[in-house]
């Protein structure tokens, strides 16, 4: 039998609560399914921090490093505001990006039939969105260098931040953006800043050439990202697969997730290049919320992020589809049963906590599996 090794990092806040319900299906398709799955458990985020006064161990690092995919929580809180900077809580997440060189960064945004109703936007405008934003994740300006404020006296000073994109760095983020476009819509939207951007040009130039050469089959379509915004909110259904650089990504995706009602609901995935010999790829998966400290150790916590994010792992680290399947279907099934925790109830559904939650959608998998 296959061993499948995952790396659990349930971090800070809300996050060991939603882990431990991603726990209960991975030990049912363990002695049901006899899928293999090998865990192990680390520290990251606030918890490292106050275990070893650094945001990951270099422990836990070399274990992340062996997995075959990482499941991360949340990090951060009010605990560790005035921690040294180098050693915040989200210096543990970016270190994990960097070492594992997780250059995409997959956020999907979805929009449950069951909850139409949650999004601030019309129902008619979010009911069965279904968009992918794919953003390059270990360069641009959160990267580049020089990154430093300079005192230059007079009381004034100056803040740098350098956005800086090589053609290799968007040959490889807009491959996967068409790569995952084939098995869906088929159509890439391309956003960046090239009115204004130097990286922006040749960000337009290089998915341009990219596409020319590779996978003119599939539609592509450029974009100006403020523009993207804009549409995004105005009618976020023109779009499927959306490629676009750190910065600009992490802004669209928020925004898109929000088309969707909760920003507690959704998942997300960041992948490597793949291996030379075994074509795997390192892998972390993660909600998209935080870690919520307000709620933590309550008990009310949305595990759907995470057990999403669980789905993503299935699919896209061990290629169990069919599994990947049947746990967002569960998912949607639970929804449609107007099962909900605090942050997606409203009148006529029924308030579970968290592990109620959990135990709905993994009688729903195990239903669905059966």
């Amino acid at each position: 039998m296959a061993t499948r090794k995952l790396f659990l990092l349930p971090g800070d806040g809300i996050g060991p609560e939603s882990m431990a319900e991603v726990r209960k299906i991975i030990t049912y398709l363990n002695e049901e399914k006899g899928l293999g799955f090998e865990t192990d458990e680390g520290l990251v985020g606030g918890s490292a921090y106050d275990a070893h006064g650094q945001a990951i161990s270099e422990g836990d690092m070399e274990k992340a490093l062996a997995a075959d995919a990482v499941l991360f929580g949340a990090v951060g809180g009010p605990k560790w505001d005035s921690v040294p900077y180098e050693v915040r809580p989200e210096a543990g997440l970016l270190r994990l990006r960097k070492d594992l060189a997780l250059f995409a960064n997959l956020r999907p945004a979805i929009c449950y039939p069951a909850l139409a109703d949650a999004s601030s936007l019309r129902p008619e405008v979010v009911e069965g969105l279904d968009i992918l934003i794919v953003r390059e994740l270990t360069g641009g300006v959160y990267f580049g260098e020089p990154k430093e404020i300079i005192d230059l006296g007079n009381g004034q000073k100056r803040g740098i931040d350098t956005q800086v994109y090589e053609t290799y760095e968007i040959e490889r983020i807009a491959g996967v953006a068409f790569e995952l476009a084939r098995t869906r819509g088929n159509k890439v939207t391309s956003m960046e800043k090239r009115n204004v951007m130097k990286s922006g040009v040749l960000w337009n130039e290089v998915v341009t050439a990219t596409h020319k050469a590779q996978y003119a089959d599939v539609q592509l379509e450029h974009m100006l990202a403020d523009a993207g915004g804009m549409q995004l909110v105005r009618w976020p259904k023109q779009f499927d697969v959306i490629v676009t650089d750190n910065l600009f990504g992490d802004m669209l995706s928020d925004v898109a997730a929000m088309l969707t009602g909760s920003l507690g609901m959704l998942p997300s995935a960041s992948l490597g290049a793949p291996d030379a010999t075994t074509g795997k790829r390192k892998a972390l998966y993660e909600p998209v919320h935080g870690s919520a400290p307000d709620i933590a150790g309550q008990g009310i916590a949305n595990p759907i992020a995470m057990i999403a994010s669980f789905a993503m792992c299935l699919r896209y680290s061990f290629n169990l589809i069919e599994e990947a399947d049947r746990l967002e279907a569960a998912i949607a099934a639970v929804l449609d049963d107007g099962i909900r925790t605090g942050d997606i109830w409203s009148e006529g559904s029924k308030k579970v906590g968290t592990v109620e939650m959990g135990d709905a959608i993994l009688a729903k998998f195990k239903a669905l599996s059966a």
